[in-house]
């Protein structure tokens, strides 16, 4: 009986060896396919990126220190008399209340027709019902404002109250203002604004709606402190022009500083114009001004 051969084992076979993972192979030079990685490139990189974070610091805080320097830098300097007035896209502004002071709030209803030559303030509640000379009620709202209207139910289109009633407000007119209107506002329009108009505000160059012309624009005086340190630019101020042609409500919108600031507002209070005109009837308007500081 022939015994099988034996099985001798065979050389042992090395086990593969693991490899460890490679941390950043740009920098170390490997992996990422075929092309050569340049350990250096990582280094460029780091310093030109240092270098911009320097800059940027470096530029911050320039800014910062030196900023009122910067903005006489760039502030373009015009003449006092040029009125910055863009052309706006609302045909209407402002508002109007009156009342005869009574005890009940202004009856609710609708405001008569709009005209810009008012005759005859509005009434809910007419006092003279025999006039010698009948003239409808009106109230100062441009004409191209479209909204219902009535010369029979005449009232506050936001009031509430049922009772017919002029309203709490006084200088004629129906509501809890004053000017001969109808609201809680002051003038002759419709609503809580003040002047003419609709909308709450005053009426804005455009629309129909022209520009005023400056008539008397003196120039300011320098402030001491800004004369030494000779500083100029512009100083820009938020003003209504009212029918009269005087300026009020004078704010600043672009401040100077060094006492400027109190110069352009003292200076322009002074300032009178030729007043806004809507369909041939001076109206309050809302403009900006630029009074420049310029040492010659």
């Amino acid at each position: 009986m022939q015994s099988s051969p034996s099985h001798q084992p065979g050389p042992a076979v090395p086990l593969a060896r693991i490899s460890e993972p490679v941390i950043l192979p740009t920098l170390q030079g490997v992996g990422y396919g075929s092309y050569e990685v340049r350990p250096t490139n990582f280094l460029y990189s780091f310093i030109l990126h240092l270098v911009g974070l320097v800059a940027i610091l470096i530029i911050t805080h320039f800014l910062v220190e030196h900023k009122e320097v910067i903005a006489r830098t760039v502030i373009q300097l015009v003449d006092p008399s040029d009125i910055v007035m863009p052309p706006s896209p609302k045909t209407s502004g402002g508002g109007g209340g009156g009342g005869d002071v009574s005890k009940l709030d202004a009856s609710k209803g609708k405001p008569p027709k709009f005209k810009m030559d008012v005759i005859t303030p509005p009434a809910a509640v007419i006092k003279n019902p025999d006039p010698k000379l009948a003239v409808d009620q009106a109230i100062m709202v441009p004409p191209i404002v479209k909204m219902p209207t009535s010369q029979t139910q005449v009232g506050d289109p936001l009031s509430a109250a049922l009772i017919m009633s002029n309203g709490t407000g006084v200088g004629s007119g129906v509501g809890s203002g004053s000017g001969g209107g109808i609201g809680s506002g002051a003038g002759r329009g419709l609503g809580p604004g003040f002047g003419a108009g609709t909308g709450g505000g005053v009426f804005r160059v455009g629309g129909g709606v022209s520009a005023p012309r400056p008539i008397y624009n003196p120039e300011p005086e320098y402030s001491e402190e800004a004369r030494k340190a000779k500083y100029q630019g512009v100083v820009v101020l938020a003003l209504i022009i009212g029918p009269d042609g005087r300026p009020r409500d004078v704010k600043v919108v672009r401040q100077l500083g060094l006492g400027l600031d109190e110069k352009a507002i003292e200076t322009v209070r002074t300032w009178r114009f030729e007043p806004a005109k809507k369909d041939g009837q001076a109206v309050s308007v809302a403009i900006n001004v630029e009074v420049n500081f310029n040492l010659y």
